[in-house]
């Protein structure tokens, strides 16, 4: 399967020095690929636009328009991922940090 390449395209950047994060509006050229790419390539490309760590950034919401191949989303890039932990709703976390498969703990006391 060839690896798709998307025009990231970034429309705003805030800085929130409270939360410890950039706050970016972005829109995706995502292609002839026919429908909206996984959140996972979303995030990476975005991250690689913004010259972050994919690890710290989090995508709130993003899109297609009807019948184009642009989408367009809001993501938050924060410091350190603790603080992204503390301040994402844990569901947003979930979407963009999907479950590796489940290790072992000890739990021996």
């Amino acid at each position: 399967m060839p690896v798709e390449v998307m025009e990231v395209k970034i429309v705003s950047e805030k800085k929130n020095p409270l939360l410890q994060r950039k706050e970016v509006s972005f829109t995706v050229e995502h292609g002839d690929t026919g429908s909206t790419p996984p959140r996972k390539e979303m995030r990476r490309a975005v991250a690689n636009a913004l010259k972050a760590d994919e690890n710290l950034v989090f995508i709130k919401s993003f899109s297609t328009r009807t019948g184009t191949s642009m989408a367009s989303g809001i993501v938050n890039v924060y410091d350190s991922l603790e603080q992204a932990k503390r301040i994402e709703p844990e569901y947003i976390v979930k979407r963009n940090i999907p479950p590796e498969k489940p290790k072992e703990e000890e739990k021996k006391g």
